[in-house]
């Protein structure tokens, strides 16, 4: 278990990125955050995942950025 790192409530893990912690929710919700922790009904991350989330997110040149595929809609 890492106790050197940090844990960072969803408001100071938002502010950390420059996002709205409701957008940090709703990415949490459609599992495009950083990892995090919950501990009873607390969310928490560590700075380390916030790290390594953010540098997976870097990018050369737009080609590379992967597209989000529509969700298929039921046929009726």
């Amino acid at each position: 278990m890492q106790h050197d790192t940090p844990l960072l409530n969803n408001a100071e893990a938002a502010a950390l990125l420059s996002i709205k912690p409701n957008t940090l929710e709703i990415w949490r919700l459609q599992g495009r955050s950083p990892r995090f922790l919950k501990i009873g009904r607390s969310v928490r991350y560590r700075m380390s995942d916030l790290e390594a989330w953010l540098n997976a997110q870097t990018f050369e040149n737009t080609s590379q950025y992967p597209r989000h595929q529509s969700q298929p809609t039921a046929a009726n």
